[in-house]
C-alpha cells in the first residue's frame, strides 16, 4: 500500500512543528502534494470511512462505486445479503470493473479481457488463460466492513482501529432513526473546490452562520456562543431543552446536548474520530425544513414529531442530521490537494413514495442550500490560503474551539508513525 519514506516523514513532522497552537494550519496543509499523500496514508487509508448506507444496496447485486483518493472501491450486497467493500480493479491487468456509480450486477466482467468475478469478489472464469492457474489467488482484493444500525464503514487497512467504541456511541442513538428501515429520496453530488480539511473546519464552527445561514440559524440554537448568548437566547435554550428533556424520556430519547455553541468535536485520541447527540430545534420548528414543518412520514421508532435533531459525525469524511422525517448524510471523499468529492443523500421512511407522502422541494432546501452556502465558503477559502500572504490567524476561543480541536486530530494522525 503506497505509503510516505521515512525522509518525507520528518519533512511532515517539519511543518507540524510550524504551527502555532491556538492558530490555523500553514498553507502547506492545504496544497501540497506531499501533505495529501502522508493525509492519504495516515488518515484515509488507516481509519474508518464511511461509505454510503445499506438501503442504497437493498437486494443481492445492488452495488455502487466510490473512489477514495486513488483508489476506487465498490460497495456491493453479496448473494447471501452480506454487505461487502471489494476494491474495483481487476486481478489481471488492473483494469477498473465497474464505472457507473451504481447499478445491479450479476457478476462482475473486465470489460478489457472478459475475467468474470462473483458478487462476492472470488474470480469464477478467466478465458484464455492456462489451465493451472490458482483461481483462489485470485479473488478481488477486499477491505474491512462495518455495519452500523444501516450505516456503512469500510477500512482500507491490513488491521483497522477498533470500531466497537463506536458501535457503543452512535447505536443507541440512531437506533430510533430507523437508518436501516429508510429508503434513498435523492443523492445530489459535488465536486468543490477545496481542500478536504477547509470544509471540515468549515463545519466545525457556527462563527460564520449568523452572515451566511440564514435558514440554519432559524431552527437551531448552535450560532451562539458565551460571547453572544443574550438573556432572552439562553431562556429560550433551557426552555427547549426541558420541554424536550421531559417528553422524550417516556420515548427513551435524551437531551444530550444543552449547552449554547456546538458539542464538543473531535476529541484527540484513538477514540477521538466520532460523535452522536440530540438536540432540541428551535421552538415551533418539528423538522429541519424551511418552515420548521413535518413534511414526509415519521421515520424509524418515532410516534411524534417533536423530536428534536439527531447529529452523527465521524471523521474523516462524514457527518448526518437527521429530523423526525428525513435524515440528510453527507461523505466527503479527497480528489486532490485542491479537491474534495462530496455526496449528500437525503433519506426517507422506506414505504414513503415521493409527491405521495413527500415532496423533494419540500426536504431538499434546507440543507441543499445550507451545504451549498457552504461549499461557495470553502472555495473562497481555498483560493485564499494558496495566496503568497495567507498566514495562519489565531482562533476564536469562544466560536472556533471545535476547528482547534479538529486541526490537533488531524495532526496527531498525520504525524503517527508507520
Amino acid at each position: 500500500m503506497p505509503d510516505i519514506s521515512p525522509l518525507e516523514h520528518e519533512q511532515i513532522l517539519q511543518l507540524v512543528s510550524r504551527r502555532q497552537p491556538g492558530h490555523g494550519l500553514p498553507a502547506e496543509f492545504y496544497h501540497d502534494e506531499l501533505v495529501y499523500r502522508a493525509e492519504l496514508a495516515r488518515i484515509w487509508r488507516h481509519g474508518w470511512l464511511f461509505a454510503g448506507h445499506t438501503c442504497q444496496v437493498p437486494e443481492p447485486g445492488d452495488y455502487f462505486t466510490l473512489d477514495v483518493g486513488s483508489d476506487p472501491l465498490i460497495v456491493v450486497r453479496d448473494d447471501d445479503g452480506t454487505i461487502r467493500a471489494l476494491h474495483n480493479v481487476c486481478r489481471h491487468r488492473g483494469t477498473v470493473l465497474c464505472t457507473s456509480a451504481s447499478g445491479r450486477i450479476g457478476r462482475f466482467i473486465c470489460p478489457y479481457h472478459q475475467w468474470t468475478y462473483s458478487r462476492d469478489g472470488s474470480l469464477q472464469s478467466c478465458r484464455g488463460m492456462q489451465e493451472d492457474l490458482d483461481k483462489d489467488t485470485l479473488a478481488l482484493h477486499r477491505a474491512h466492513v462495518r455495519v452500523l444500525e444501516g450505516l456503512v464503514f469500510l477500512s482500507l487497512a491490513e488491521e483497522p482501529p477498533a470500531f466497537d467504541p463506536a458501535v457503543a456511541l452512535i447505536e443507541p442513538a440512531a437506533r430510533p432513526q430507523g437508518f436501516e428501515q429508510a429508503r434513498v429520496a435523492k443523492i445530489v453530488d459535488y465536486d468543490v473546490a477545496a481542500n478536504w480539511k477547509i470544509v471540515w473546519e468549515n463545519n466545525r464552527e457556527c462563527y460564520h452562520c449568523n452572515a451566511n445561514h440564514p435558514q440554519y440559524i432559524r431552527a437551531n440554537f448552535d450560532h451562539y456562543n458565551a460571547d453572544d448568548t443574550t438573556p432572552q437566547a439562553q431562556a429560550a435554550i433551557d426552555d427547549a431543552s426541558l420541554r424536550s428533556q421531559e417528553k422524550w424520556a417516556a420515548s427513551g430519547l435524551a437531551v444530550t446536548h444543552t449547552q449554547t455553541g456546538m458539542t464538543s468535536f473531535p476529541a484527540c485520541g484513538p477514540d477521538g474520530w466520532f460523535s452522536a447527540n440530540r438536540t432540541p430545534l428551535a421552538d415551533g420548528y418539528f423538522s429541519e425544513t424551511m418552515d420548521g414543518r413535518q413534511v414526509a412520514p415519521l421515520m424509524g421508532d418515532y410516534s411524534d414529531p417533536d423530536v428534536g435533531t439527531l447529529r452523527v459525525r465521524t471523521m474523516p469524511n462524514f457527518w448526518n442530521h437527521s429530523s423526525c422525517d428525513h435524515a440528510v448524510s453527507t461523505r466527503l471523499l479527497p480528489a486532490g490537494p485542491g479537491r474534495t468529492r462530496i455526496q449528500v443523500t437525503w433519506l426517507v421512511a422506506a414505504d414513503a413514495k415521493e409527491n405521495r407522502d413527500y415532496r423533494l422541494d419540500e426536504i431538499m432546501p434546507f440543507w441543499q442550500l445550507t451545504s451549498e452556502q457552504d461549499w461557495t465558503i470553502c472555495e473562497s477559502v481555498q483560493r485564499g490560503v494558496s495566496s503568497s500572504r495567507y498566514t495562519p490567524g489565531p482562533f476564536s476561543t469562544y466560536k472556533e474551539y471545535n476547528v482547534d480541536a479538529l486541526v490537533n486530530w488531524y495532526l496527531e494522525q498525520v504525524s503517527s508513525q508507520p
